[in-house]
């Protein structure tokens, strides 16, 4: 008799369990798609990091879920943060917005496998739509201008003078196009009578010339 009743037990906390990690992982899944396929993607039109942001995500998911325990939310949480924190992608240039995305799947699946649901689903749905809110608008809504730069080498060595500044802006607008607030001069060579510039100037967007996993060129 006892052994059925705890064979019961057991299979209602199972069933509970699948449940419950169903509904988490169906939850996570949506608000990351949502970040990734909806405002990531429109703005980059990158795949590259699509495998890098689910995967990193349901990596996180399940290990938060399958291996915490209430004593060890906490702890183990901070522990798997320490760990991304010193991931160095070696082999690529990836841009701080798109390590900004990558800890965004990291944080989607931990929130979504140990957040207690004791205050009530709707609470776990808030944390969801306050992260996805807060990325479309920081993305989207605020039009910040980007100061960009260009490397240039210069052949009009005599306007490189303090005193020329102005001239010398002057004539890189006039030949680059671009609205150029500021020049610095890296080196100089009297040799060949060319010094190397970097030119900044501002505009919309992130200019640079590397966007992730490299050229297809």
């Amino acid at each position: 008799m006892d052994e059925i009743i705890l064979e019961s037990i057991v299979g209602a906390e199972s069933g509970y369990s699948f449940r419950n990690f169903l509904l988490r992982l169906l939850l996570d899944i949506a608000f990351l798609t949502a970040i990734v396929r909806l405002i990531y993607y429109p703005n980059y039109r990158n795949k590259d990091f699509f495998f890098t942001f689910y995967l990193f995500n349901l990596t996180n998911f399940l290990i938060c879920f399958l291996l915490s325990s209430a004593v060890l939310k906490i702890g183990f949480a901070f522990g798997l943060f320490a760990i991304f924190s010193m991931l160095r992608f070696q082999t690529v240039r990836i841009t701080v917005r798109e390590m900004s995305y990558i800890f965004l799947s990291v944080t989607l699946g931990m929130i979504n496998a140990l957040a207690s649901l004791k205050t009530g689903l709707p609470a776990l749905l808030v944390a969801n739509v306050l992260l996805l809110v807060a990325v479309y608008v920081l993305e989207n809504k605020l039009k910040i201008s980007h100061e960009n730069f260009k490397e240039v080498t210069y052949e009009k060595i005599d306007l490189i003078k303090p005193e020329k500044r102005e001239e010398l802006l002057a004539d890189l607008r006039q030949r680059t196009g671009l609205s150029i607030t500021r020049v610095e001069i890296i080196s100089i060579d009297f040799l060949r009578d060319t010094a190397n510039l970097n030119i900044f100037y501002h505009s919309s967007e992130n200019e640079a010339s590397s966007r992730g996993l490299g050229s297809k060129d």
